[in-house]
Parts: C-alpha cells; structure tokens; sequence
C-alpha cells in the first residue's frame, strides 16, 4: 500500500510540474508577444465587437481582440485569417457567443437544470453544449450566471439556479467543469465566462437593470460564494454586471476587481464588461463621458470591453494625457493573450469547415438533454394520484405550450432550431389516444372562442391535458414582471375544462415561478417544466405515461402572490417571527384594537408563507425519513458532523429522492439566516426498499462573515434537519465549541 501511495505521489507531482511547466511556457510567450506589441495593437487586443466580415479590415489593422455573434464556420475561418494572416503579429480572435443551456441541442432553462439538483447531468449538459458550439468555431461562452435571484419578477432568474447560494456553486462548477473540460486546449473546450460580477440578481423591485443595495457582508455571504467557488474550479473569465452596488457601478468598481478578485482571490483569467457596460456609467451619472468610462473601466480592473467601442476610441489619448498608464494596459492585454494561449489558439486558429452538422443533434446530446428535462420537471400536486395516465387512454391535450417549438427552447437559444423541437403534441401519441382541440393560439390570447369546442371534446376523453405558461419572450433579460399570474385567458382555460367534470392535468412551461395557487384549485394535477429545451415533449410525455417519474425540486419559493416578492426561505431570523397564528384580512373585526393582530411578520392578505417552499417536489410514490442519528452532539471546528438516517420508497414505484440538508445557526454575531442549505443527494430506491445513508459534513462549511468581517465558525447551538424539501422534517440539535 505505501508503494503504490508513493507512486500515486510522483505521477501526481509530475502532473503538477507538467502544468506548471505549461503555465511558466505560456507566461513566457505572452512577455515576448507583448514586447512586439504597439500601444495601437494592445489595446486592439482589449476590443470586442459584434461583427464578423464587416469588421475584416479592422481586424486585419489589430483592432479587434474578440468578436461575438458569429456562429458560421466559413464566417469564422474567414475573420479568423484577417487577424493570423494578415495583421501585423498574427493574433488569433478570440470568438464568443451566449451559449447559455445548449448550442443546437437547447437543454432546459439554467432554472430548469437547478431543479434537478444533479450536477453530474448538468456538467454533462455543458460539456454537450461545448461540443456542438466549438465546431462551429466558438471558444467563449457568457455562461454561467451565478446571481443569487429571489424576486421572480427579474425575468432572468431564468437564467441562473435561484435564490440558495450552495445550490448556486454546485450548479455553476458543475456548468465551469463541462464547458471548459479537462484541458483547456482541447479544441471542444469552451472557455467559461462567470457572471455577473455582482449582486446584479438583487435589482430593486425585480426590474432589469436597477439598482441593489447590498452591505459588504451579504456580498461576501450570498453572492460572492458561486463566484469565487467557480474561479477555484478553473473558471476562465468574469464578467461585470450592468447594477451599481453601494453606488459604484461594477465596471468601475476597483474594490471588486483589484482587491477582491484579483487579491483576495488570486483570479488571473480574462475580465469582460457586459454589453456596453462601460459606456452606461455615462447614463449611471458615474461617468461624465464615453472617455471617461473608458478611464474608469480599465483603472478598475476590466480587461476587455464589450461593444462601447471606448476603449479603442479613447484609451491611446489617455495613456499621452497620463490619465491611464501603459503598464496597466499591458496587465489587461496579458490577460487576454494568457487566454489566447491557454485554448491553443495560436496552435490551432481554425475550424473544420464541416465539423458543426456531423456533431449537432447527435443521438447521445439529444438523450441527454431528454434526461435533464425528465430530471428537471417538478410535480406540484398530484390529487388522488391522477398522474401517471393510464398508457392508451384517450386524453384531450389543448393549451398554448402543446405544440410550441419555439416557445419550449426558452430564452437565450439563439443558436437552437424550431424545426428540431420535439413538442408535447408530437410525443404524446406514442402513449395515448390523442384529442387535439387548439384554444389559445399564444400565452397572451385572451380569446375564449374556442372554449366550447375544447369542453365537448372533453367528453370522449378519460382525462384533459392543459399545456400553459410563458412564451421565451416573456422571461430572461429586459423581461421583467410586475404580474406573475399566467397571461392571458389560460386560467379561464383551465377553469372550463374543469367544469368538463374530467380529470384536469395542467403542465406549466415557462421561464419563472408563476403565481398559480388560485388555478391549483380548478386542477388535479401539476407539472411544472421551466422552459424544457429540444427534447422537452418526449420528456414530459414520459412522465405523464409514468415511463418516467419526477424527482425535480423547486430551485426558488414559489408564492401565493408577486406582492410576497422578494421572499426566500433562508432569510434571515426577525425579532417578530411569525408563529403560524394569522388574522387575515377577511377575519378582522370591524374596530379591532391596533395590536390586537398579534403584531407578528405576514401579510393581511397572503398570510406570511410561501405556496411552496424551496425544494419542494413531489413523487409518483412517497418517501419516509426515519432514524435520523448524529454521532456527535458536541463538535469541534476542525471535525465533520457524521449523520445517519434511513430513507424508505412507501409507494410502488421506483423513483429517485433528493435528500436535503439544512443547517440553522441559533445564534450568532451577526443575525443569521433561518435554514441554509448545506448538502444533497439523488437516492434511487425499488417500491419497498429502505437504504441505510450517511451523509458527512464539515464543520467548516458552516463558516460565514461575522461581525469584525472575519470568515469563521462561530461557536454555539445549531440545528440540523435531514428532508425532501426546505419546510420539512424535525431538526437534530448539536453544538460546535
């Protein structure tokens, strides 16, 4: 055994000196390369543009380091010669795309992917999406978003993983991991971009753009977490988010960029702004004008610049003026050449012309993105077991989301094909005798014209289907809402095929938690797919068949009404908690006394809980959790907390749980949150069968930033719960000295 550890010992150490041989080449060629560099050639290198042959000249002239939105091989091979065979050094363009869940194959939305709580198929996922989008020639992708969102009126909580911080790191390595791969110059490797850097999901009001309020302590324990996690996982570029924070936009932000990234963090990947970011500090009123941006950009800490064309325009002028010194330009360019030489691009520039057809839609990416839209679907109720449908029953099937291609991709999928898109419609004849009777044309339709027809319909049919939701459009960036109710006439839908006296089945597809309690009382039945992707139809088909059986978990809270919002279940602790008693608004007696009420945390209205809470996700079968043991009640900070407990599958099918742990701090110096989530598990289990688990936890893990912002474990009381979602279970009480 010693032997074969001491050989494990020297293959690792020569992997480590391989790669820091590798590292010590690639420093080396970017000195040499910068010392070749003109003033004009390196800051050409720090512009990115949105253009692919209208650019040519300039990047012939080494005035382009980037482009994005160019996705033809041709295209890319073409621009690709201007910058190696006709610049002046040869620098190879770096080419980028918003590749953000799937390239051809689209797999659900980023919220979709959190909701399967797996990792390894979400890994799997980017690594399918990396595939397909390098043999079309992109090397760059703006993925993936970490921004902690807990107001489902910020359209692009689609995008991310929702409102918990360890869901969000799990999910955003997972996404690093399968972009990027094992080695960063393979040509299938993708280089990750994480953002946005920061706190850009905390926008006031949930309105794209807006500004946030967040201390120095919630950014370190909330929103910085995914970020630096991801850096350590090899991450290869940041991205600056659009919102202020503390009044500092982030692209200006040198605290952010020097002191903690760079610093703090040890970060020496590429920085990006966002789209125009820098030239928007004008309209932010933090700077005076497009040169001025450009001045605070850079002396911030951004590298690269996305489409404000300042930095091409100004920076030079800057340098003469000795507002902008040229070392600071040469540690930007060092930067981006770092990249250049880490994807082999200087080795390999160009793309086989014919590489992208062979590999897009090849039947492995397509099944697993089947998988992850399976795995991703949430079952929200389930009266008197209505699902699954009895394989060959009639079932009438209407709904705006039935047969939407488009629609089903969701937001960001540029590069995805309608025509490839398996709909809900196409997949469902493989299981039953299908109905099909078309009510609303959109999401939006607000004709019930063709009511009548679906409701007699109804009566040859066992059971009715009711597709509703959200078109791509009305979430992701710019897609805010103040109204999270389904649009439209589809809850009038709903209700009249309820009054068919049938079985009701309602499938939401759409791109947020939607406000949908109300039409849980006109359904049996609800599944809920955020934005499910190319192979979504056969997905749900399979489920409703019960071929396939849900185990997806919410991802964020899902309300009773928007006015709930932002309401996240790990908030933190209030002097006036809640007890569970509640006068509501039709209660209150006429001359109440003023505290006569209770004087606790809730709404007249909506009461204080959510719907449902974070995690939630139900079964075609139950689970029960017994036995739950720590084998230390007392602990000290360097040990981990050993729990035991046995999970049983009650029902008669199999299916696959996601075991949750969550963590309460009783007390501490600075007021803590109410729960934390702090690990989980996918746990497969036959009808019947019991399965003895342990699950250990590092003491460590349950660290945040006190009051002297100090990272440690504060010693005290604790609780620990072991459940199916964030509102359940009974808690374990242990100490840590």
């Amino acid at each position: 055994m010693k032997i074969r550890r001491f050989a494990m010992l020297i293959v690792a150490m020569a992997v480590g000196t391989s790669a820091m041989a590798q590292s010590l080449d690639i420093d080396q060629r970017v000195e040499e390369l910068l010392q070749k560099m003109t003033l004009e050639e390196k800051i050409g290198q720090m512009n990115q543009v949105s253009a692919g042959y209208q650019a040519i000249d300039a990047i012939s002239n080494g005035q382009v380091g980037s482009i994005l939105n160019v996705v033809d091989p041709v295209e890319i091979n073409a621009v690709q010669r201007a910058a190696v065979e006709k610049s002046r050094l040869g620098i190879p363009l770096l080419v980028s795309r918003d590749v953000i869940h799937g390239f051809r194959t689209i797999f659900p939305i980023p919220i979709g992917l959190a909701s399967t709580f797996d990792p390894a198929l979400v890994e799997r996922g980017a690594r399918v999406a990396a595939i397909e989008a390098t043999a079309s020639g992109v090397r760059w992708t703006f993925s993936p978003m970490l921004d902690i969102a807990r107001d489902p009126r910020w359209g692009r909580v689609a995008e991310g993983s929702g409102e918990d911080p360890y869901l969000d790191i799990q999910m955003g390595v997972a996404m690093v991991k399968g972009y990027q791969g094992d080695n960063f110059a393979d040509p299938t490797c993708m280089a990750a971009c994480v953002k946005h850097f920061v706190g850009y999901g905390a926008a006031e009001g949930g309105r794209d753009y807006n500004t946030t309020m967040i201390s120095e302590r919630a950014l370190r324990n909330v929103y910085f977490p995914a970020f630096k996690a991801c850096i350590e996982a090899g991450a290869l570029t940041l991205m600056t988010s659009f919102n202020d924070v503390d009044g500092l936009p982030s692209t200006g932000n040198d605290w952010l960029l020097r002191n903690v990234l760079r610093e703090e963090w040890g970060f020496d990947g590429m920085v990006v702004t966002d789209w125009n970011s820098s030239g928007e500090m004008i309209a932010h009123g933090f700077a005076d004008d497009l040169k001025d941006a450009t001045k605070i950009s850079i002396n911030a800490g951004v590298d690269m610049d996305m489409m404000s064309y300042g930095f091409i325009q100004h920076a030079k002028a800057l340098v003469e003026e000795g507002k902008l010194s040229e070392q600071t330009i040469d540690a930007a360019v060092r930067n981006i050449l770092r990249l250049k030489f880490r994807l082999g691009l200087f080795e390999n520039p160009y793309v086989d012309e014919s590489l992208a057809r062979k590999v897009a839609y090849a039947p492995e990416h397509l099944a697993a993105a089947k998988q992850a839209a399976i795995e991703s679907a949430i079952l929200l109720q389930n009266n008197d077991n209505v699902l699954p449908l009895a394989k060959g029953s009639t079932i009438l099937v209407t709904g705006p989301m039935a047969d939407a291609p488009y629609e089903q991709l969701g937001t960001w999928a540029f590069d995805g094909e309608e025509q490839h898109t398996v709909t809900p419609l196409k997949a469902l004849g493989a299981h039953f005798n299908v109905i099909n009777v078309p009510t609303l044309t959109h999401s939006r339709d607000k004709s019930t014209a063709n009511f009548k027809g679906a409701v007699r319909a109804a009566k040859k049919a066992d059971a009715v289907v009711v597709f509703v939701g959200e078109e791509a459009i009305l979430s992701g960036e710019a897609h805010s809402l103040s109204d999270l109710d389904l649009q439209g006439a589809q809850s009038e839908l709903i209700a009249a095929m309820r009054s068919t006296g049938k079985p009701v089945v309602v499938v939401v597809i759409a791109g947020r938690p939607l406000t949908i309690e109300q039409d849980a009382n006109n359904c049996d039945a609800i599944l809920y797919s955020f934005h499910p992707g190319t192979m979504g139809g056969e997905a749900l088909a399979d489920l409703l068949a019960g071929v396939a059986v849900p185990s997806g978990k919410l991802p964020m809270t899902f309300l009773r009404d928007a006015g709930q919002a932002p309401f996240y279940y790990n908030h933190p602790m209030t002097g006036r908690p809640n007890n569970g008693s509640e006068t509501l608004l039709n209660d209150i007696p006429m001359k109440a006394g003023q505290t006569s009420l209770g004087c606790t945390s809730y709404y007249l209205d909506t009461g204080y809980g959510p719907w449902l809470p974070f995690g939630y996700g139900l079964s075609y079968t139950t689970f029960e959790y017994s036995n739950l043991t720590l084998d230390k009640s007392v602990l000290n900070k360097s040990d981990y907390i050993h729990i035991d407990f046995d999970l049983t599958n009650t029902g008669e099918r199999e299916a696959t749980e996601v075991v949750q742990i969550y963590v309460r701090d009783l007390v501490g110096s600075v007021v803590r949150p109410v729960k934390e989530l702090k690990g989980f598990m996918r746990v497969t289990l036959k009808p019947g069968e019991t399965k003895h688990l342990m699950y250990d936890l590092p003491v460590s893990d349950l660290a945040f930033w006190n009051r002297d912002m100090e990272y440690v474990v504060e010693p005290g009381k604790f609780q620990l719960w072991v459940a199916g979602d964030s509102a359940s279970g009974e808690p374990l009480d242990f100490i840590v000295k």
